[in-house]
């Protein structure tokens, strides 16, 4: 966390349940796919978790957008960051550009940073694993 601008992480058991409520928390959203339901839920993040995005150069890049939120805790941190993320990622794209991949089994989430048909899977492997399977099942 720290290397992305937050505070640093001391894993103890309040801070691990802590990051728990904040990653299902961030979860909620990403399940979201009514874009006003997810304005709203990202809105709500931001006046709890108010951001304060900066621009700061970074070895892999020119420039980097980064929040630096006024909280000392990893979760706010985080709740802070995703809602700012997100909140960007919906206002260029429009829609909800993220989900839960579509493959059995998988619980993973993914954030849609194509162009062309929209995301269904976290990663190639689950993606390829679907149509294996797909394809197995017409044979038979």
């Amino acid at each position: 966390m720290a290397a992305h601008g937050g505070p640093p992480l001391r894993l103890t058991e309040t801070t691990a349940g802590e990051m728990r409520e904040a990653a299902a928390t961030i979860a909620k959203i990403l399940d979201l796919d009514d874009e006003d339901a997810a304005a709203e839920a990202i809105n709500a993040l931001l006046d709890r978790y108010p951001a304060r995005p900066r621009l700061e150069r970074v070895p892999e890049r020119r420039w980097s957008l980064r929040a630096t939120a006024p909280h000392d805790a990893p979760a706010p941190w985080l709740l802070s960051t995703a809602a700012l993320a997100l909140a960007l990622w919906l206002s260029e794209r429009g829609y909800c550009a993220w989900g839960r991949c579509a493959a059995p089994g998988c619980d993973r989430y993914f954030v849609d940073t194509g162009r062309r048909s929209p995301q269904r899977y976290c990663s190639t492997r689950c993606g390829t694993r679907v149509r294996v399977a797909a394809h197995r099942d017409r044979g038979r």
